[in-house]
């Protein structure tokens, strides 16, 4: 059995561990995988071993609760919960930040030169007292967090923040205490008020921005399950109805008209329209629908009615399935998160043990318990995470701010460490490697009494009153030539094949016919093209024959256009030592004809949009790191299952929720940026996790004073703050040196 859950209350990485490692005890689970991104666990049992109540019952447990997600009850948790702790985290980072404003200015105004009050000292001390129990009851979830997890005897990062905070904070109220009883006790000690305070900012301004991001990546999956119409009209007994879709069933009979999404999968029965399926198939040209043709749901009826009887429906759609392959590919987790909880398993029980251990050796040595306590103290400052936390997002955030000011958007940190290890590059075709729109190519005049001009007004006089995409391509291409078009005397479509009727042309009616091979062959029209129309189809392109009272005057050729950098962009990345592959939904010769263009060898044509994760995993299985770039629906399940998915800002937004990187202006030649800014992002990444754990590290064994014994020294808490504090200014500031980079 399979279930899937929201989990409510992940804060880290230790959360996931604990969560994980605890049910895979549990007999009868054989698989449990925890996204700390989406906040949902996939979890497969066997129902006879173990219930879903005792696996949801388990979660309570451990802290956390666990909410079956069944389809229906989706957008809920991941819209409307989300919002609410977006909103919660924000209010939280901003109050906590207004408050430690004042408190900065008493604490250190005068180190920085600040004009300051005259305040004496119990005055000061009461108002960094008050300020930071505000800010620290203000944060009082990750208090109950990191004491839930002590208590359970598995303590996460935010147990280590709590003690950290919490031992600086009593440890200056004693002092404080002792300073209203008896203040030259305590001349020339100092008090860390400002230092809870500070790291609760720091860590509320982290949780605030991580939940951002989790929104984010839910939202891929919930676009998708929004492309499904609600309703869909159902001819039953003669009339027409209208239905849930979630209430057809196979077999039914449905009614799409012109404008209308189609809701399930199916087979035309009657009618005949044209059909954009570029957000599911890739193709770039809207298909012709008639008569036992296949319709896929989610697509868009552009022009006629037609009747379509369902063959599948529910999950078993191909938009389904393509949820299903995003649900999947979202699963897997990436490297630099799996580090993040091999990092909070470790760190924050060694640090408790080295503290506790600190304290009582000295007990033990018969040092007073002041100067024990102040050992414990000064570990737990000096071990306390806060540069560990900023080591990442103060990278991502300058990293991130640099790439867009280059139109690139870097969504994910897992892009960071991935875009150095890209040895594979698949490329989408429509709207990624091409313009993703119909456009007039070549204009050829067959006869001598008509120009190029003539036939391309004609053809547009004609076909303005045609709504078929390819129309639409031929009368854009006059109004932009700024050619007069005449209005036909008649007009009659012929669906599938062009368009019949009549215009005044040179003193005289003519009969003027547009369209394709078959209408031609239809009316009796000869020609004599043949080679012509071969070499443009070579070239991807799609071929409209122009008729003058039943004679063939000329052809005009649409086709998608290559993008003018995409050929450059292809040749750079190869000679960059990487391999290219192009991957699309349509046919073999339009694919190959704008591969050779490319100079791209490797293609994968008219592969269905589930099929082409398939593909990235089968390159996967090879041994290659794979960066996918694409830009419609059909290529969200391709972009998941990559190791690094490059979405276009102009494709779907599910393409640029699914990406992990988004080329915000459209130009490929931003691509080659983008992935230089994700390697020396990563880079100052793992320079800057250096530094947060060298100074801790470093700093612990002369916190717990291993110096004493033969110089006397030992580390005092401000000293301890001093170096924590000077440890997140060098994580930050080697994150702003980013900014002086040059990228070409």
């Amino acid at each position: 059995m399979n279930l899937k859950l929201k989990i409510n209350g992940i804060h880290c990485a230790s959360c996931i561990n604990v969560i994980e490692n605890e049910l895979k005890k549990q007999k009868g689970i054989s698989f449990v995988s925890v996204n700390i991104a989406t906040e949902r666990a996939d979890i497969e049992y066997n129902d006879k071993k173990i219930s879903k109540n005792d696996i949801l019952a388990k979660i309570k447990s451990l802290g956390y609760e666990g909410i079956e997600l069944n389809g229906k009850n989706q957008d809920q948790y991941f819209e409307k919960d989300k919002n609410k702790e977006v909103a919660k985290l924000k209010r939280i980072f901003f109050i906590s930040l207004i408050l430690g404003i004042p408190l900065f200015y008493i604490t250190m105004g005068k180190m920085l030169g600040f004009p300051q009050p005259e305040l004496s000292m119990k005055i000061r001390i009461i108002m960094e007292f008050l300020i930071t129990t505000i800010i620290m009851a203000i944060n009082y979830n990750l208090y109950s967090s990191g004491l839930r997890s002590m208590i359970g005897l598995r303590p996460n990062m935010d147990s280590l923040i709590e003690i950290g905070t919490i031992a600086a904070y009593l440890y200056s109220l004693a002092l404080s205490i002792i300073f209203f009883i008896n203040p030259a006790q305590v001349e020339g000690k100092e008090m860390y008020f400002e230092s809870a305070a500070f790291i609760l900012i720091f860590i509320s301004l982290g949780k605030y921005l991580e939940t951002l991001a989790k929104r984010k990546t839910n939202n891929a999956v919930n676009k998708l399950v929004r492309l499904q119409p609600s309703d869909a009209t159902v001819i039953k007994d003669g009339q027409e109805i209208k239905i849930p879709v979630a209430n057809l069933r196979v077999g039914d009979i449905v009614l799409v008209k012109p404008g209308e999404k189609i809701a399930v999968d199916g087979v035309v029965t009657q009618g005949n329209s044209t059909v954009d399926q570029k957000m599911v198939t890739g193709e770039s040209m809207p298909v012709e629908k008639s008569i036992d043709d296949e319709v896929i749901g989610g697509t868009i009826n552009k022009t006629g009615a037609f009747r379509f009887e369902a063959s599948r429906v529910g999950s078993f759609t191909t938009l389904s399935q393509i949820i299903k392959t995003v649900e999947k590919a979202l699963y897997t987790k990436p490297p630099i998160q799996k580090l993040a909880d091999k990092l909070a398993f470790y760190l924050v029980p060694t640090v408790l043990a080295v503290a506790i251990l600190a304290l009582a050796v000295w007990l033990i040595a018969g040092q007073s318990f002041v100067f024990a306590l102040t050992a414990f103290v000064s570990i737990l400052i000096i071990a306390c995470p806060c540069s560990l936390g900023l080591a990442t997002p103060t990278a991502i955030m300058v990293g991130t701010g640099l790439a867009a000011r280059n139109g690139i958007l870097i969504k994910d940190s897992r892009a960071l460490e991935i875009a150095s290890k890209i040895d594979y590059i698949v490329f989408d075709k429509t709207g990624t490697l091409t313009r993703g729109e119909p456009i007039v190519t070549d204009v050829v005049a067959l006869n001598n009494d008509f120009n190029e001009n003539d036939i391309l007004r004609l053809a547009a006089s004609m076909e303005k009153n045609s709504e078929h995409p390819l129309a639409e391509a031929i009368v854009n291409d006059s109004q932009a030539k700024k050619i007069k078009l005449f209005e036909p005397l008649t007009f009659e479509a012929r669906p599938g094949k062009g368009v019949i009727g009549k215009i005044y042309f040179k003193d005289s009616e003519k009969n003027i016919l547009v369209g394709n091979s078959r209408l031609f062959e239809e009316s009796g029209i000869k020609r004599n093209t043949a080679d012509i129309e071969k070499k443009l189809m070579l070239e991807g392109k799609t071929v409209m024959l122009v008729a003058v009272d039943n004679e063939l005057a000329g052809l005009i050729a649409v086709a998608d256009e290559i993008k003018k950098e995409a050929v450059k962009v292809v040749a750079k990345l190869m000679r960059l030592n990487k391999k290219i592959a192009m991957i699309t939904g349509d046919n073999e010769l339009v694919a190959e004809a704008v591969g050779k263009k490319l100079g791209i060898e490797n293609i994968f044509a008219q592969v269905l949009p589930t099929n082409k994760s398939n593909e990235i995993a089968k390159l996967q299985k090879q041994g290659f790191k794979v960066a996918m770039i694409g830009d419609g629906i059909n290529d969200a399940p391709a972009l998941a299952q990559a190791d690094l998915g490059i979405a276009l800002s102009t494709g779907s937004d599910i393409a640029m929720e699914t990406g992990e990187i988004i080329l915000i202006n459209d130009n490929l030649n931003t691509l080659l940026m983008a992935l230089q800014i994700s390697q020396y992002t990563f880079k100052k990444i793992k320079q800057n996790l250096f530094w947060a754990f060298f100074y801790n590290l470093a700093g612990i064994p002369i916190a717990a004073g291993v110096l004493f014994p033969f110089t006397g020294w030992t580390l005092s808490p401000i000293l301890a703050a001093a170096a924590m504090s000077f440890s997140s200014v060098s994580v930050v500031s080697n994150a702003l040196t980013m900014r002086i980079k040059k990228f070409r």
